[in-house]
């Protein structure tokens, strides 16, 4: 059973030893899976980590993200009332686990090693300007994650620069078309909020790497472990459907995903053309750098 935490941070709480920046606003609540465990596990994976020689952050990624394998795959661990940011190191979805390894890695790259600091970083990522404000200021779609967090210099995206680069024009939609899946949205001012931020998401043109192209041997070539992975999609009105890390091993790139096939957090032991070639309804794939890095 998740265990729901209101914790209220005050500055002079954290003044021995803190390494939280000093005008970082902390979450006022957080949703944990199990707080004691998970508190402890941060902090293990985030001082494990750091005592390695400085590594850039692409290297982090990889770290990290290998530690979560075999972590069970579960679906909407995030959906609960009122929104809150929720932690949760044993279930995840393939969004989940590219946000948590993210947040890790920040965290890491600013020689940071508590879990305060991790929430700090899993807020900034997961929200738009960084706070949590309702279910609405949740980063729902990969191109308003993108284009939010490369505003605060969180991450960039890569993709235009990779070579044989295209680009695919939809109207973000997917979420207000199909309401009734989405339980928040039965509020209708959460529905408003949800149908204004895919306003300007319009006819939006975004970059992608084509399946065929990802499917040749020259692929290799360009890839770059511990770039996020996000696949774009066929279905009208979604821009991706699945999110994962690049892993290139003995010069063949493969995935590092949780996967609802495998039931868990995998390094997928098929090449990443096989992926793309057994999944149909996949148009190709764009590439997200975790990071101030070029």
């Amino acid at each position: 059973m998740s265990r729901f935490s209101t914790l209220l941070y005050i500055a002079c709480a954290f003044c021995a030893g803190s390494s939280i920046p000093a005008n970082a606003a902390m979450p006022a609540e957080v949703r944990w899976h199990n707080e004691s465990s998970d508190t402890t596990r941060v902090n293990s994976i985030l001082i494990e980590v750091s005592a390695s020689p400085e590594k850039p952050i692409n290297e982090l990624m990889l770290l990290i993200g290998d530690k979560f394998i075999g972590t069970p795959y579960v679906a909407g661990t995030l959906e609960g009332s009122p929104e809150a940011l929720t932690v949760n190191l044993d279930g995840m979805d393939c969004t989940t686990f590219v946000e948590t390894v993210a947040a890790m890695a920040l965290t890491v790259s600013e020689r940071r090693n508590s879990w305060q600091d991790f929430l700090y970083n899993l807020e900034q990522l997961r929200y738009r300007q960084g706070r949590i404000d309702g279910y609405g200021s949740r980063l729902h779609y990969i191109s308003d994650w993108v284009v939010d967090n490369t505003h605060r210099g969180l991450l960039r995206e890569v993709t235009d620069r990779m070579p044989g680069v295209a680009y695919q024009v939809k109207t973000l939609d997917y979420m207000s078309s199909h309401r009734d899946a989405y339980p928040a949205m039965s509020d209708d001012a959460v529905y408003e909020k949800i149908k204004s931020s895919e306003v300007g998401y319009r006819s939006h043109r975004f970059p992608y790497i084509k399946s065929a192209d990802l499917m040749s041997k020259k692929a290799a070539s360009w890839l770059k472990s511990g770039d996020v992975i996000a696949f774009t999609t066929k279905t009208p009105g979604l821009d991706v459907s699945h999110v994962g890390i690049v892993v290139v091993k003995d010069g063949v790139p493969h995935i590092l995903h949780a996967s609802s096939k495998n039931g868990m957090v995998v390094l997928d032991p098929i090449p990443l053309a096989e992926y793309m070639r057994k999944n149909r309804n996949l148009t190709g794939a764009r590439f997200i750098r975790i990071g101030a890095q070029r």
